[in-house]
C-alpha cells in the first residue's frame, strides 16, 4: 500500500479523487443518475447534469440564503464551544456551533484532483506577476536598491515561517477553507468570519484590477485599441478556465508558472550579462548605481515604506494551503510544494531584484511614471533590458506581464470562490454560496467574483481612478492579517496537540522553522502593520508636498489602511451578533479533517526505513525539495 490518502482506501474499488467525494456522501447523484448513453445527445446530458447540486438537486434549489445559527432556548444543553449565549429581541439566545462549522469543511464536497506537479508550480510561480514586474519599480525608487533588498528578504523570511507553518496545519487537516477555517477552529469565530471576508474580499477586488491592468497592458503595443475590447477577452478567459474546476485552474496555472519561471531564470542570466558589460552598447556597471545615486533614499522611513509594496508582491503565496482540500494526496504533495517557497524566494525575487538594484538607479524618471498597476513602461525589469539597446526583449517582457495578469486574475477566482464556499459551509456566509455541483465546483461562488470582474468595463468611466483605489485600498493589507493568523492558529494548534498528550511526530508533516517560526512570522506580520499605519500617518516627503489639506491626509491614510477598519467591523459585528468568545485550548477539536489515522505509523516507519538506505546528497535535497 502506498501513502495515499489514507480515507480512500477504505472506499469501495480504490476509488480516488472526485469519486471520494462522492462515495463520502451514501445516496448522491452518482447513485440516483446512471452516466447518460455515448453520442452528442449523451455528452450534452452529462455536461448539462454536470451543473446540478451534488446531493441530487437542481440549480432551481439552492437552499435558503440565510446565515447559519443555532437557535437555544432553555432546554439546550449540549455543549457547543467557542459560543456563547446572547438574547436577540426574541430574547433567545444564539449559539455559534463550532463543531458543526468544523464538520462541514471538514466533508466538503469540493472535488481532488490536483496532483503534486500541479501543487509545486503553484507554490514556485503562483504569485509571481505584477508585484515583482512592475510594482517593485514603486519601491526601488522609494527606499533605494539596499532599502529593496533588505525588505524582501525580511518579508522573505517571514513568509518562509508563516508557510511553513501553513503546510503543517494544511497537511494535517486538508480542509475547505484552510486558514480562515483554522481561525475559526484555534481561533476564535469572530475572527475566522472576520479572517475568510477579508480573504475573499481581497481576491475580489483584485479580479477587476488585474483584468484592467491587462486590457492596458496590450497597450504597450498598440495604445489606439479600446480596452473593453479585452477586458471582455480576459474576462471571458478567467471564467473559463475556473469552470473547468480545480483541475482547469491546476493545469493553467502550471502553464503560466513554467513561462513566469522562465522569464525570470532568462533575466537573471541577462542581468548578469548587461552588468558585467556583455552587451555591445554598455560598459561595465558593477555596483556604479549603489554609490550614485545610492543605496538607500528617504532613511529609514523609505525602508519601512517598502515592507507593504513587497508583501503585495508575495501575495498569492498561500493558495497553497487553500488547495489542500482540493489535492488527491495533500500528505505526499503538499509538503514538496511547501519546501518550494524557499527556493522562489531565494532565487525568484532575491537574486532578481538584487540584479535589479544594479541595472536601474533608484532616481530613474520612469519608475513613477506607471500607470497602471502593469504598465511595462514603468517596469524596472523592462527599463534594465532597454537599457542594453535590445529592441525586442521587452516586447517579450511585457507578454510575460500579460500572462501574469492573467495568472493573477485566475488565482483571485480561486481564492475568493473558494474562501466564499467555506464561509457558506461554516454558517458565516448566505448559504447558496455553499452549492456544489457534481463536476465538484464552487459554481455559485465562481459566478459571484466572476459578476465582480464586470466592475473592469469602468475602465473607461471618468471615476474609475477613485473606484479602484478604494478597491485595492480595500485589498492593501489584507493579506498581513491573514499571515499573521495563520502563525497564531499554529501557535494555538500545537499548544492543543500537546494538551491531548500527543507528539508533534504524530503528525504527517512538520514545519521546519517549528513553533519559534511561528512566533517569528506573527512577529513581523505586526511590524509590518505598525510601520504601515506610520508611514500612512507621516508619509515619504515627496508623497506629504502633494497633500495639500487635512482632507488629503485623511485620504491618503484611508487609501493604505482601510483594511484595518474593514477587518473590524467584521470581527466586532459577528461577536456582538453571537456573543462569541476564545476558543479555549482544551475545547479545540485536533481530529475532524484529519485523513491521516490508520495506517500512518506504519507508512512513516516505512519511509523511515527507505530514507536510512539514501546517500547523504539525496537526504539534503529531499528535506530542502
Amino acid at each position: 500500500m502506498t501513502d495515499h490518502d489514507l480515507e480512500l482506501n477504505r472506499l469501495p474499488g480504490g476509488a480516488t479523487g472526485r469519486q471520494a467525494s462522492i462515495y463520502n456522501r451514501p445516496g448522491t447523484a452518482l447513485d440516483r443518475h446512471p452516466p447518460a448513453g455515448s453520442g452528442f445527445r449523451g455528452q450534452a446530458h452529462r455536461f448539462v447534469d454536470s451543473f446540478r447540486r451534488e446531493d441530487g438537486t437542481s440549480a432551481n434549489n439552492l437552499g435558503s440564503a440565510d446565515f447559519q445559527m443555532t437557535d437555544a432556548g432553555p432546554d439546550h444543553h449540549h455543549h457547543q464551544y467557542g459560543g456563547a449565549g446572547y438574547s436577540g429581541g426574541s430574547g433567545v439566545p444564539r449559539y455559534y456551533d463550532v463543531r458543526s462549522a468544523n464538520a462541514k469543511t471538514a466533508s466538503s464536497l469540493l472535488s481532488r484532483e490536483l496532483k503534486g506537479r500541479h501543487l509545486q508550480m503553484i507554490a514556485i510561480g503562483g504569485s509571481i506577476g505584477t508585484g515583482l514586474f512592475v510594482a517593485s519599480g514603486k519601491t526601488l525608487s522609494q527606499g533605494g536598491p539596499a532599502s529593496v533588498l533588505l525588505a524582501y528578504t525580511f518579508i522573505g523570511v517571514m513568509l518562509y515561517c508563516t508557510v511553513q507553518a501553513l503546510g503543517e496545519m494544511a497537511v494535517v487537516f486538508p480542509v475547505a477553507g484552510s486558514f480562515s477555517a483554522f481561525s475559526t477552529r484555534f481561533l476564535d469565530p469572530s475572527w475566522g468570519f472576520a479572517m475568510g471576508w477579508n480573504y475573499a474580499l481581497q481576491w475580489i477586488v483584485v479580479l477587476p484590477l488585474e483584468i484592467i491592468a491587462g486590457a492596458y497592458t496590450i497597450g504597450y503595443w498598440n495604445p489606439q485599441l479600446n480596452p473593453a475590447i479585452f477586458v471582455t477577452l480576459f474576462l471571458f478567459i478567467i471564467i473559463v478556465i475556473n469552470l473547468f474546476g480545480v483541475k482547469g485552474y491546476g493545469e493553467a496555472e502550471f502553464v503560466f508558472a513554467i513561462v513566469k519561471v522562465t522569464a525570470v531564470i532568462g533575466f537573471i542570466l541577462l542581468g548578469i550579462v548587461i552588468n558585467i558589460g556583455g552587451t555591445p552598447t554598455g560598459g561595465y556597471i558593477g555596483g556604479k548605481y549603489w554609490s550614485d545615486p545610492g543605496a538607500f533614499h528617504n532613511g529609514f522611513k523609505g525602508f519601512v515604506s517598502v515592507f507593504v509594496t513587497a508583501a503585495f508582491a508575495f501575495a498569492g503565496t498561500e493558495l497553497v494551503g487553500l488547495a489542500a482540500a482540493e489535492t488527491a494526496n495533500p500528505r505526499k504533495s503538499l509538503p514538496t510544494a511547501i519546501k518550494q517557497v524557499f527556493w522562489r524566494i531565494s532565487l525568484f525575487y532575491i537574486v532578481a531584484l538584487t540584479l535589479v538594484g544594479l541595472l536601474v538607479p533608484y532616481n530613474e524618471p520612469r519608475l513613477l511614471g506607471a500607470t497602471h498597476v502593469a504598465d511595462a513602461f514603468a517596469s524596472p525589469f523592462v527599463i534594465a533590458i532597454e537599457s542594453a539597446g535590445t529592441t525586442i526583449l521587452p516586447s517579450i517582457m511585457n507578454g510575460v506581464i500579460l500572462i501574469s495578469v492573467i495568472s493573477v486574475g485566475n488565482s483571485a477566482v480561486f481564492g475568493s470562490s473558494r474562501t466564499l464556499a467555506a464561509l457558506a459551509d461554516q454558517g458565516q456566509a448566505p448559504r447558496v454560496l455553499a452549492y456544489v455541483d457534481r463536476a465538484g465546483r464552487p459554481l455559485v461562488a465562481v459566478l459571484v467574483t466572476s459578476c465582480v470582474g464586470l466592475l473592469a468595463y469602468l475602465s473607461d468611466a471618468r471615476v474609475q481612478s477613485t473606484v479602484f483605489d478604494w478597491l485595492l485600498a480595500i485589498s492593501g493589507l489584507s493579506t498581513i492579517f491573514t499571515w499573521a493568523s495563520i502563525c497564531l492558529a499554529h501557535i494555538r494548534l500545537r499548544a492543543a496537540w500537546a494538551h491531548n498528550h500527543r507528539s508533534v511526530r504524530d503528525m504527517a508533516f512538520r514545519a521546519q522553522a517549528g513553533l519559534a517560526g511561528s512566533w517569528v512570522g506573527l512577529s513581523f506580520n505586526a511590524l509590518i502593520l505598525v510601520t504601515q499605519v506610520w508611514v500612512a500617518i507621516d508619509p515619504l516627503e515627496e508623497t506629504a508636498a502633494q497633500l495639500k489639506t487635512g482632507r488629503d491626509r485623511a485620504h491618503n491614510f484611508f487609501v493604505q489602511c482601510a483594511a484595518i477598519p474593514v477587518v473590524l467591523a467584521f470581527y466586532l459585528g459577528h461577536k456582538l451578533w453571537f456573543g462569541t468568545t476564545w476558543v479555549r485550548v482544551e475545547e479545540m477539536d485536533v481530529d475532524t479533517g484529519r485523513r491521516d489515522f490508520g495506517r500512518l505509523g506504519i507508512i512513516k516507519a516505512q519511509e523511515e526505513e527507505e530514507r536510512r538506505a539514501w546517500p547523504k546528497w539525496k537526504r539534503l535535497y529531499r528535506y530542502m525539495c
